[in-house]
């Protein structure tokens, strides 16, 4: 049933699920709720061209992790209320508190990488012995675990774990009334990108040695 909401509304799964023990499972009821909240019509704004927007940074305590984000919506108007200024830092911290996540959505997620995510999963201990529509489930649960692990909008939002990141952008989509989508992101973490020198304390006591 909450499923069904959200394909008739696009509202997040949270609000729906709410809406829906409000109203006892009435449907009509429930849409109508949403409507009154503004969350109903978010939906049909996500396909409206989104080309301003702001590059926001964050910068974690002891300056050793940093985020830049590019978050867009409509209009500069909106670009400049607190609100969506709040909405990218947000999400811009929610980065840097996410160690496994590479990619915006499910969508952004390369093939090949979901196929090598397949690989190692069917080649666990665990699944070698069990039938085959049992592997199969199993296996198509534990890849789409893996697959929001490194998907930003899947991930639980740090300030409210109740909705994910997903759905407090939709939050947002329907308080501002513009379309607001996540372009891209990039996390820089010191010596990320330098390999690092492995000393072998053996072989530097030898040396010292040698040279005396």
């Amino acid at each position: 049933m909450v499923k069904d909401l959200r394909d008739k509304t696009g509202a997040g799964m949270m609000d729906c699920k709410k809406v829906l023990e409000a109203s006892e499972g009435n449907i009509a009821q429930a849409i109508e709720m949403l409507r009154q909240k503004g969350l109903a019509s978010a939906n049909k704004k996500s396909q409206r061209v989104a080309a301003e927007g702001v590059v926001e940074s964050y910068i974690h305590t002891g300056s050793k992790i940093g985020v830049l984000l590019e978050l867009n919506c409509e209009t500069d108007f909106v670009a400049r209320r607190t609100e969506f200024q709040t909405l990218a830092k947000d999400i811009a911290m929610q980065v840097a508190a996410s160690p496994n996540v590479e990619y915006v959505s499910l969508e952004e997620i390369p093939e090949s990488i979901i196929i090598e995510e397949k690989r190692i999963e069917a080649g666990r201990e665990d699944l070698q012995d069990k039938p085959d529509n049992v592997k199969e489930k199993i296996l198509a649960g534990r890849i789409e675990k893996r697959l929001k692990e490194l998907s930003l909008v899947d991930q639980a939002f740090i300030k409210q774990t109740d909705i994910t990141v997903g759905e407090l952008i939709t939050k947002n989509i329907a308080l501002l009334g513009e379309n607001i989508q996540l372009k891209r992101f990039e996390k820089f973490i010191v010596g990320g990108g330098a390999p690092k020198q492995e000393n072998n304390f053996v072989d530097d006591v030898a040396q010292m040695l040698e040279k005396k």
